[in-house]
């Protein structure tokens, strides 16, 4: 029963947090939005300074009255210090490379600070993990391993940068909320079929290492094979020469939604993503077509790739479709 009452009231605190607190990025924290308490250090720390005050008083020992109120003071300055490690941090950017579902989100917390003052102890934390924050020559990043569980947009949530130091009597720390929330890919089909090969008219080839005809010969560059080199024709050149091979291949790979009629909603997107990847390192060009949008490509590459499997992340679910 506790655990669920911590977690509805961490909620009510973020939903109160996030209306006062600034999401768009940069973040610059200032006095306004950094939080300071006692640590459970130095809550004993207080009452034990609180037990030697009753004691020195009542007893009229000035020594212990006086060192009393120095550690005071320094308990008091320990606070005010706290506070400065965290007054003039700027969170610069937050981000993540997309992962499929599943898969660890390496989230990147970049962080600038105000040259000239030293910042020590910085932590980051985000959604149950944890990081410490270095900053060299003003700059620094923090990277949180966060887990995923589903498709589509991920939410972090707060992200808190707290530090103890110097003395551990208190914590100051304070919230940033990424502007955007970060893209998780669909998980592809663990077994399933092959990539559907292209067929029909208008053949296409690419030159390629392991072919099968000889296209053209080339200038030797570094790296080439021993093998792919021309002997006789280099020898009549004066010049080493590379045999180019060219392997044929077929049309443009077509990827349709349709053509995955009578499965689950979850796993035509799951196959769907392993086909891509598949087609990815098989060099081949593809289109998608999904429902209700207009297709995607043909073409390769890692910004294709994106585009493609970004589509297939932001798909309704299947509560969402039966709507």
């Amino acid at each position: 029963m506790a655990a669920p009452l911590r977690r509805r009231a961490r909620a009510r605190l973020d939903r109160w947090l996030r209306g006062r607190t600034p999401s768009a990025l940069p973040v610059r924290f200032d006095r306004h939005g950094i939080y300071v308490l006692p640590t459970r250090f130095g809550a004993f720390f207080a009452v034990l300074l609180t037990t030697m005050g009753l004691g020195a008083l009542n007893y009229n020992n000035n020594p212990a009255l006086l060192l009393c109120l120095v550690l005071a003071g320094a308990a008091v300055a320990s606070l005010l210090h706290a506070q400065l490690q965290l007054a003039g941090l700027e969170v610069r950017a937050i981000g993540a490379e997309p992962v499929p579902a599943g898969s660890t989100l390496k989230l990147r917390v970049h962080v600038r600070a105000v040259p000239g003052r030293a910042r020590r102890g910085l932590r980051v934390e985000c959604a149950g993990q944890a990081a410490t924050l270095s900053l060299a020559e003003g700059g620094g990043e923090a990277v949180l391993a966060l887990p995923t569980a589903r498709r589509g947009w991920f939410d972090p949530g707060r992200i808190r940068i707290s530090t103890t130091r110097p003395l551990g009597l208190a914590r100051a720390w304070a919230y940033v909320w990424p502007e955007a929330p970060l893209l998780v890919y669909p998980a592809p089909e663990p077994d399933g079929p092959p990539l559907p090969l292209g067929r029909g008219e208008g053949l296409q080839s690419r030159l390629h290492p392991a072919g099968d005809d000889v296209h053209h010969l080339r200038e030797w560059r570094a790296g080439d094979s021993r093998r792919a080199v021309a002997w006789k024709a280099s020898a009549r050149r004066n010049a080493l020469l590379v045999r180019e091979f060219e392997q044929p291949l077929g049309t443009d790979v077509v990827l349709d939604w349709d053509m995955l009629a009578g499965q689950g909603r979850e796993s035509r997107i799951r196959r769907l993503a392993r086909w891509i990847d598949e087609a990815e390192r098989g060099m081949r060009r593809y289109r998608l077509r999904l429902p209700g949008q207009p297709a995607i490509g043909p073409g390769s590459g890692q910004a294709h790739r994106h585009a493609c499997l970004r589509a297939l992340a932001l798909l309704p679910g299947e509560a969402d479709a039966a709507r």
